[in-house]
């Protein structure tokens, strides 16, 4: 299912849904943060998705992560929570829906790097690089407190 992603913009639709979701900021050794371009809006990303039911919001990154990466990871922080109402995600199914994520540090604990559906690519981006991709706002947001090692997760 293809999205747009709005942001502070008159023309968005107007918002039906609210859905709790989960990114992973995860770097390698040498200090880049795996991105992926999604298929679903043609935008790097953090690696997540949304919550289930039955699971805690810490299954769910992980979860996702070993879905979209094929990377097992342990979660070892928070680095926010994104619920700004500027960011409207429109599905073609017609729901449209509210930003409402909490982003977390992980560290790969096992597992191989592995494309699924929902990526054309991963990438191991270092932060020099990070300004020739296409990269929502509010994304760059949680990359970029990520990379700035807050003490205190952002709230907002």
């Amino acid at each position: 299912m293809a999205r747009i992603d709005y942001y502070d913009d008159p023309s968005a639709p107007t918002l039906n849904s609210v859905v709790p979701a989960a990114a992973a900021c995860i770097t390698d050794d040498e200090g880049r943060i795996l991105l992926e371009h999604r298929v679903d809006n043609d935008l790097w990303a953090l690696p997540g998705g949304t919550h289930d039911f039955g699971e805690s919001i810490v299954e769910t990154v992980v979860r996702e992560v070993r879905e979209e990466t094929g990377l097992d990871v342990e979660v070892t922080g928070l680095v926010g929570l994104y619920t700004d109402p500027k960011h409207v995600i429109a599905y073609t199914d017609g729901e449209v829906r509210q930003q409402f994520t909490l982003s977390f540090r992980c560290r790969v604990v096992g597992g191989t790097l592995e494309r699924d559906s929902e990526s054309q690519e991963l990438r191991w981006v270092a932060r020099n690089e990070l300004d020739g991709l296409s990269i929502h706002p509010s994304m760059r947001k949680r990359i970029e407190h990520f990379l700035e090692r807050r003490a205190e997760p952002y709230l907002g």
